[in-house]
């Protein structure tokens, strides 16, 4: 029989990768102790129809170089090998179809948590991972992060845990268009993302 191992798994378009991402990921690993983190970029993201999405391709190359240094980090094309919309409770079925040995730690931001219920199969999400929030501000939410939690708890049998994390004040969205005016996005991405962003053109306007 082989060994259980603890998986982190960090979804997202990483549009780009920040450090906010891997902080998150840091932070999960340490506090859970968990074997490792993966970073899974998603192919067709459902929810993303304000704005172009890069190519899956850079967005891949952008995790890979962002997370090189952590031996713990791993940067998985899961999602992207996927076609079409690539749905958080499928992709946590297929990932127990082929890795039945491994226990999943879903990480996601306090926004995630509020939202829960309008993913597709929410309750699916809940019974397949252990999830793991973020605990930040969160502006429009309709009540304490404790509260929502002992909610999804009691409603779906959920397994939801806090990560205490340092907060980064910063989006992919605001560093898209921070790009595109010609500013330094650097400390908010790693120098390796930064000098891949400007060497590709990425997130310039028209």
């Amino acid at each position: 029989m082989e060994i259980m191992a603890k998986i982190g798994i960090m979804g997202g378009t990483f549009d780009p990768i920040h450090n906010g991402h891997l902080l998150l990921g840091r932070q999960a690993y340490q506090e859970y102790k968990l074997d490792q983190v993966w970073f899974m970029p998603s192919g067709i993201p459902p929810h993303k129809k304000d704005h172009v999405v890069t190519p899956v391709e850079e967005r891949l190359a952008m995790v890979q170089l962002a997370i090189e240094k952590y031996p713990y980090f791993v940067c998985s094309d899961f999602e992207i090998k996927r076609l079409g919309n690539t749905y958080t409770a499928e992709t946590l079925r297929l990932l127990h179809e082929r890795y039945p040995e491994h226990c999943f730690y879903f990480i996601i931001g306090a926004d995630s948590l509020y939202q829960l219920e309008s993913w597709y199969h929410p309750r699916e999400v809940m019974n397949q991972a252990v999830l793991l929030v973020a605990d930040r501000e969160y502006e429009q939410a309709p009540c304490s992060i404790e509260t929502q939690i002992t909610y999804l708890k009691e409603s779906y049998g959920a397994d939801i845990r806090i990560l205490h994390c340092e907060e980064v004040d910063i989006s992919s969205g605001e560093l898209r268009e921070m790009e595109a005016k010609g500013k330094r996005l650097y400390p908010y991405v790693p120098e390796c993302v930064e000098i891949y962003i400007k060497e590709h053109g990425l997130y310039q306007e028209g």
